[in-house]
């Protein structure tokens, strides 16, 4: 029977699907078919849609960086932050078992597993511990951060978003829990949306937001944590700059290589420690300087590198892992097994194994009892073991003789000296890379005489032989690379050893042996036998040279397409592919090396898992080690291992809730460190003079100069106050960034010094107390003085008596009330002190009460000091006493000058009215009284009338108003509703005339 709907072999569909099949478009064809449908309608639309996407394509760009990602790059290390009792632990139990489909208990230390087949992780979950969160937050690539819904955003948010934007503003995505605590599903819903724009406001707009309904079997729901586990595989990073530049490891392994012998003997000895862990940032040198935030500076005694204990899978093309390669290393967690060490090897075995030593071994673990019973590897009992061919016969041990024998001639070799050396001295040894000729317009070649007397003068040395150059010269590869350096190989036309012989031949022609009597004829008799060859071997050369003329030109005319035929490439695509190349070239610089030369000639690379030695560390960061605390190692550049001066820019935050006091200890977390210093805040005024401040600006930025380790600058920076204990109130005071690392900024402090007059003569001055010392005086001469009602002066000359006394010209007679000040400026320096924040050795549950140095009001509240103000600070009535002034004498000269109106009168004072001008009362009769009170009642009425007729009309002319408004407003309505009419026909007027114009403009063939 035949199907229902046949699929069509031949028609215009069919062939439209063979064409997609094909990996075609029908879009040409459809537009030469109906080009009038592709045409641009409008063009105002088109412009708005071109804008548009310009604009979103423009917002993808940034600055490119050089891909420094190695080809198997390091773990991503993701930091799970947030308050307690959020959901830190469990939900990295479940993202692990989403991956690896193991089930881990408690969560200690870092813990990396194998996410996809080029893809690792590393989860560390962060405590509530100002320390940790700043630690975590330079290394983390990723920040799961919970919130709990049912609450919202607590402190310990907010605090580790503002580190993060100090610290670089690594990827951040929010994860909301305790969503099954609403009942509601509009309170959910309105809870989300204002969780998710509240997070918005702190990270960025359309910041990744992921929610967990609920919880099944104390496990959050799968689906949720897989569709989180997706987006983690496949989320992309940008290189943070602090991170690229410097090497880092995330410790993830611990031990003690002290010797048990002084540890018996001085148990607080400083202890000789080995750390592990995967190499991040950039290469790491040996034998350099590394930090260790919590514990101090070292300087590392060895690095080693490892075998990966948690490797990517093979390279091969499937879509998912196998069970074999879902790999979980964590060994603070007690996850790992086996463990391979530099010199040991470590197996971890449970107790109930260790109990069973006694009864009888199970079939499983009898291999392990017997690694674990063996005094010696098997690497060393081979080396021993020896061969006899009888019993009685000593056993042979000759293997490996010509390996001995090698060892044994470099040896003998490199005893004697480099005689090329000694003659010519050490010269700095050229690339080994292969040098491109420049040329100048494809016609010269740049020569480059010095480079090829460097390569030269270090040849080696032709009195020694190097066996490891030794080459096997029964192959024809090797005797055809040598074949031309010989007479008989080919070399230039007018070099060639055969043509040299043929002009001399042609030069001489034949010629007798006389010893032997034998004639030799000339060369027309041997060219016809070679004829036939030569023109073989001229056409061969003709084709050469030919090819090398063509290939010539087309390397010319690529280089002047690349320069001159840009087509649609922008400045930022070429900048992409010039940093794409570096990388390139960066990748194949090494690539064929092992890993044991590259690490001497670049150092160890990021992604290796190195174990690090370090001495001379102290014995409490091993007795009180606590796994649930991060241990990280920063490199630390040529110069950041020393301490100076440092200034800086500095803003209180507006969320801290008190102002900063100069000269009051403050907390910084600068570069890897955290260290304990001394500011002093300064202000630059507009004749540059740095002007020391007292406190710290209230909404704006200021200056700061510390004592502290040398940073580069443009580093940012965050200070707290305190690090210790738990504070309801935001913790961090102050934000800011390096700006210079000198001393060159001088602070200034302002000083006043006051004195009072104690003789004036007219418009000069004695004045006393301001100074102690004739030479103090005579520092200060020229000096701009004033008094308190802003009188100016100068300092003259010091008197003799009494001491400290000068003489000193105003602009005005002084009162011998005034106050005369001088305002002068004093250099202030800058505090020493530098204290490293040691966290990691205080005791386990301790580690987050680290005091420092106290400022002097918490040193006050501590010893119950109050501090005595100055009676001149408080608030007193202030009584003065009546001034009494002279009366204003006009001569009688200058009052004849003056105008009539300026002129005094002669006015006598007011006194008491005499008897006979004062006026009698008037005592009123009985009818007069009744006839007053009739009067007064008549004009009362009178007047309450006048008043209600007034608030009538003021009531009518009210109304009248409003009515008048309201005709104002209908009318100014016609009029705009008349202007909305004719601007819209002046619109279509103007729009219909530019269609016009765009269709009657030419078109471009």
């Amino acid at each position: 029977m035949e199907p229902l709907h046949q699929q069509k072999h031949s028609g215009p569909k069919a062939e439209r699907k063979k064409l997609k099949k094909q990996g075609g478009s029908t879009e040409e064809d459809e537009r030469k078919r109906n080009p009038r449908a592709f045409a641009v309608q409008s063009a105002v639309r088109m412009a708005k849609m071109f804008h548009r996407s310009q604009d979103i394509k423009t917002k993808k760009h940034h600055i490119p960086l050089v891909d420094r990602t190695p080809v198997e790059p390091p773990p991503v290390v993701i930091v799970v932050v947030g308050p307690p009792k959020v959901g830190k632990s469990t939900l990295i139990r479940c993202l692990i078992k989403n991956f690896t489909r193991q089930k881990l208990g408690d969560v200690c230390g870092p813990v990396t597993i194998v996410s996809g087949k080029k893809r690792r992780l590393t989860f560390m979950e962060c405590n509530n511990d100002i320390n940790t969160m700043i630690d975590l937050a330079k290394v983390a690539d990723l920040v799961l951060m919970l919130i709990d819904a049912s609450f919202g955003f607590e402190m310990e948010t907010f605090e580790f978003l503002n580190i993060c934007q100090v610290h670089g503003s690594p990827r951040i995505m929010g994860v909301l829990t305790h969503l099954d605590s609403f009942k509601n599903n509009k309170a959910l819903r309105k809870t989300k949306k204002n969780l998710k724009h509240r997070f918005w406001t702190e990270v960025y707009q359309g910041a990744k937001l992921f929610y967990l309904s609920g919880m099944v079997y104390d496990e959050y729901q799968s689906q949720e944590v897989k569709n989180l586990g997706r987006f983690i595989s496949v989320m992309k990073f940008r290189p943070l700059v602090w991170q690229t530049s410097h090497p880092y490891v995330l410790v993830d392994r611990m031990e003690d290589l002290t010797d048990p012998e002084r540890l018996r003997t001085d148990p607080k000895c400083d202890r000789t420690v080995s750390l592990y862990g995967y190499l991040r940032g950039t290469y790491l040198k040996n034998k350099g300087q590394v930090h260790v935030p919590g514990v101090g500076d070292f300087q590392v005694a060895d690095v080693n590198f490892l075998p990966d204990p948690c490797p990517l899978p093979d390279a091969q093309k499937k879509r998912a892992l196998n069970e074999k390669e879902r790999l979980l290393y964590a060994p603070m967690a007690g996850v790992g097994g086996v463990v391979y060490d530099k010199d040991a090897v470590y197996i971890d075995l449970p107790a109930n194994h260790v109990n069973q030593q006694v009864c009888a071994l199970q079939p499983t673990t009898e291999l392990v009892q017997s690694l674990i019973d063996a005094h010696s590897t098997l690497d060393a009992k081979m080396a021993a073991s020896k061969v006899s061919l009888f019993k009685t016969v000593q056993p042979l041990w000759k293997d490996n003789l010509h390996k001995k024998a090698s060892e044994a001639f470099q040896r003998q070799q490199e005893a004697a000296p480099n005689l090329r050396k000694l003659v010519y001295g050490s010269v700095v040894e050229a690339d080994d890379s292969e040098e491109v000729e420049e040329e100048l317009g494809g016609l010269f070649r740049v020569s480059h005489p010095q480079k090829k007397k460097r390569v030269i003068a270090n040849y080696v040395d032709c009195s020694r032989f190097n066996p490891d150059t030794s080459h096997n010269w029964d192959l024809e590869e090797m005797l055809s690379s040598i074949r031309d350096c010989f007479v008989t190989g080919k070399w230039e036309e007018d070099q060639d050893a055969a043509a040299l012989l043929k002009e001399d031949e042609k030069l001489f022609g034949e010629f007798e042996d006389l010893e032997t009597g034998e004639v030799h004829q000339g060369l027309a008799e041997e060219d016809a036998v070679h004829d036939a060859e030569d023109s073989l071997v001229k056409v061969d050369l003709e084709e050469v040279q030919k090819k090398k003329r063509l290939e010539k030109k087309r390397r010319l005319k690529e280089r002047f397409d690349a320069e001159y035929d840009d087509g649609d490439a922008t400045y930022f695509d070429d900048l992409k592919e010039e940093m794409q190349k570096q990388a390139e070239v960066n990748r194949a610089e090494f690539k064929d090396e092992d890993d044991e030369t590259r690490v001497q000639y670049e150092g160890f690379r990021p992604g290796m898992y190195i174990r690090l030695e370090i001495s001379s560390v102290p014995c409490e960061f091993v007795i009180n080690f606590d796994p649930h605390y991060p241990i990280i190692i920063g490199g630390l550049g040529s110069s950041e291992g020393n301490i100076g001066y440092l200034q800086m820019r500095l803003k209180k935050h507006r969320w801290y809730e008190r102002i900063l006091k100069t000269r009051d200890p403050l907390i910084l977390s600068l570069g890897w460190r955290r260290f304990q210093t001394i500011p002093l805040y300064h202000i630059e005024d507009h004749n540059g003079r740095h002007r020391l401040l007292k406190y710290t600006p209230q909404h704006m930025h200021c200056g700061a100069s510390i004592w502290g380790p040398i940073t580069p600058q443009g580093t940012g920076f965050l200070a707290v106050q305190s690090v210790a204990g738990m504070k309801a109130n935001f913790r961090i005071a102050a934000t800011g960034v390096i700006l210079d690392l000198d001393k060159s900024v001088i602070v200034m402090k302002k000083l006043k010094l006051i004195g009072y007059p104690y003789k004036i003569f007219k418009n000069t001055c004695f004045v006393k107390g301001m100074f102690n010392t004739v030479l103090e005086v005579a520092k200060f001469e020229g000096a701009s003085v004033r008094t308190v009602s802003g009188v100016r002066g100068q300092i003259k000359k010091a008197l003799s008596a009494p001491p400290g006394s000068y003489r000193a010209t105003f602009e005005d007679r002084l009162l011998m009330s005034d106050i005369v000040f001088l305002r002068s400026w004093y250099p202030v320096s800058v505090p020493q002190l530098y204290n490293p924040v040691t966290s990691l050795l205080l005791p386990v549950g301790q580690k987050d009460s680290w005091g420092g140095m106290r400022t002097l009001g918490q040193l006050k509240h501590d010893l119950g000091i109050r501090s005595k103000p100055s009676m001149d600070s408080l608030y007193k009535p202030v009584t003065r006493a009546q001034r009494h002034f002279n009366p204003l004498h006009i001569p009688k000269e200058l009052q004849k000058a003056l105008p009539f109106k300026s002129k005094p009168k002669q006015q006598q004072c007011k006194g008491k009215t005499p008897r006979d001008l004062q006026r009698p009362s008037v005592i009123r009769e009985p009818y007069e009284r009744k006839v007053a009170a009739l009067l007064h009642a008549l004009s009362t009425v009178h007047n309450h009338k006048r008043k209600k007729a007034h608030m009538v009309q003021h009531g009518k002319h009210k109304e009248f108003l409003q009515q008048k408004e309201k005709q104002e407003e209908a009318k100014m309505r016609r009029q705009k509703e008349a202007r909305k009419k004719l601007y819209r026909v002046m619109g279509q007027m103007e729009q219909k005339k530019h269609r016009s114009s765009l269709k009657g403009a030419p078109q471009d063939v």
